[in-house]
């Protein structure tokens, strides 16, 4: 084990310097350098998929163990790069992830340094969510120093359902640093509860303060991975997006981005979180409805086992009702689903009566809206 940190700590630092280059030019991004003696937890906000890149330009020469979504662990080749050279901590989206748990306190314990994006899944509308509530127990209990991180500007540099970076200005920064006697003297609640403040992010207020123009030719393209109901006809899966222009294919409402990603007009809404919240707000509609809500075609099942293989179940039509999701003759019913994720764009993994499963997509849609049915019906 020993030797085995001492070549990923070498291989961090080259590869740290390997990177450089690729994010401070094509982020425009400025970072804090952080030196902090002994293990640390490092715990940030979660932006874009480019985060632990970002991130790892203000630790060049401290390695850290990423805790990382358990599918990138079923990308083959690209997999065992990362497991050779980084050996990140798997955590299954959608389930408790108490085995990501010990694992993150023997190393800490162990003298290494975990990082952790907390908040579970990176933003969709440019606002920090909370983390997990089990997190400032986990700090406390590890014996380590904390320290707190946040991105600033990298939200609007590569909303989530983008493909492509728009070049403004980042800037990854510490927050504030924890010892462990400081620790030991917060409860668990109060520790959690400083996290989240440390690591909150308002992209929209950072905007209107600063003004950054982020330069993207077709800002639109792909939102309707992002927003899924139309503020106009209420109806779901018809909102769509190409160059700047943001519309429904059902009533003909369209807005517009500006060069500051605002919309235009800004009513009835200013920016994509204005418009996120509405929609999981109105997801289910006040009149009652028995059949399907929502629906897409050629989504595939998976079931996903404990050593990361994938056991393909069917390939089929996906419809949402108000009480379950059905897929060729699989039903899962909303309130035997446990936990529910979203990984990047195309991949919505869900636990159900101790299994694992993932619906999966070939082509640009929109998965969130089951999500946030779920979500819904869980809060109601």
């Amino acid at each position: 084990m020993k030797d085995r940190h001492s070549f990923l700590c070498k291989a961090w630092k080259v590869i740290t310097r390997l990177i450089r280059p690729f994010v401070v030019r094509r982020f425009n991004l400025t970072s804090e350098k952080i030196n902090v003696e002994g293990p640390c937890i490092v715990i940030s906000n979660h932006v874009c998929d480019y985060d632990p890149l970002l991130l790892s330009q203000s630790f060049p020469d401290k390695q850290l163990y990423f805790v990382a979504s358990e599918h990138i662990f079923r990308l083959g080749f690209v997999s065992r790069l990362l497991e050779y050279f980084l050996a990140p901590i798997p955590k299954r989206k959608a389930s408790l992830g108490t085995d990501t748990v010990m694992s993150c306190l023997r190393h800490l314990k162990a003298g290494h340094s975990v990082c952790i994006f907390a908040e579970g899944d990176a933003s969709w509308d440019g606002l920090t969510h909370r983390v997990f509530p089990a997190t400032g127990k986990l700090v406390r209990n590890s014996g380590a120093s904390l320290i707190t991180y946040k991105l600033e500007g990298a939200y609007l540099s590569r909303p989530r359902w983008r493909t492509k970076i728009s070049r403004g200005k980042v800037y990854g920064h510490m927050v504030r640093v924890y010892s462990p006697e400081e620790l030991k003297a917060m409860k668990p609640e109060e520790i959690t509860e400083a996290i989240n403040s440390d690591i909150y992010e308002d992209a929209w207020a950072r905007q209107k303060e600063e003004q950054t123009v982020y330069n993207c030719p077709n800002p639109a393209d792909n939102i309707e991975q992002a927003l899924f109901m139309c503020p106009k006809c209420a109806k779901v899966g018809t909102v769509s997006g190409s160059g700047k222009r943001v519309f429904c294919t059902a009533c003909g409402f369209e807005t517009f981005f500006d060069e500051l990603c605002f919309f235009d007009p800004p009513e009835p809404f200013e920016n994509i979180a204005q418009w996120d919240k509405w929609q999981h707000e109105n997801i289910i509609p006040n009149e009652e409805i028995t059949g399907v809500l929502f629906g897409d075609d050629d989504l595939t099942l998976n079931e996903i086992s404990g050593d990361h293989s994938e056991t393909a179940l069917c390939t089929g039509r996906l419809c949402a009702y108000t009480d379950r999701m059905e897929i060729c003759d699989h039903s899962f019913t909303l309130s035997d689903i446990s936990m529910m994720a979203m990984v990047q764009k195309k991949s919505l993994l869900f636990s159900h009566c101790s299994k694992y499963y993932e619906v999966k997509a070939s082509r640009v849609l929109c998965l969130r809206k089951y999500l946030a049915l779920y979500n819904r019906t869980k809060n109601n």
